[in-house]
């Protein structure tokens, strides 16, 4: 199924993606690698903000890594111009703003695993590190950052 339709499919439309917050590109390619910023959990409504295990669950924070990976594909599909391109998802760096001891960033960085593997299947499948920080710009609740083989 064609990454588009299998969003479709999902109920999910690409946002429009973010413009860099400073001196550097949202994404570059290096041969067959596509190498991509970070991005916070953000919405139409905004910047997910908050501390996981403080003022929001781990749920909340799966939902903020699913709206970094839906911001990642939008920035995929304006660089590539077509997530079709993409020949799998080769590593995933989520960072949670947690409290101090938090033991469940997986959980949460899950919400993007998980979209990546409906929506590319098995291509979907990724390396991965999920860490809990003190702090996140703009105080977002998640930060995902990447790389794409195409």
């Amino acid at each position: 199924m064609d990454p588009l339709e299998a969003l479709e499919h999902l109920g999910l439309v690409l946002p429009s993606p973010p413009a860099p917050g400073g001196n550097y590109t949202s994404a570059k390619t290096a041969g067959n690698i596509v190498y991509l910023s970070g991005v916070v959990s953000q919405t139409a409504d905004g910047i997910l903000t908050g501390i996981v295990g403080l003022d929001r669950s781990i749920d909340e924070g799966y939902a903020a890594a699913r709206a970094c990976a839906l911001l990642q594909l939008a920035v995929l599909q304006k660089h590539l111009g077509s997530l079709s391109k993409v020949r799998g998802i080769l590593t995933v760096n989520g960072y949670v703003n947690s409290v101090a001891g938090f033991a469940e960033s997986p959980k949460v960085i899950n919400g993007a695993s998980d979209l990546f593997l409906a929506v590319f299947g098995e291509a979907g499948r990724h390396v991965r590190a999920a860490i809990g920080v003190s702090g996140l710009p703009r105080h977002a609740l998640v930060e995902l950052q990447m790389t794409v083989e195409v």
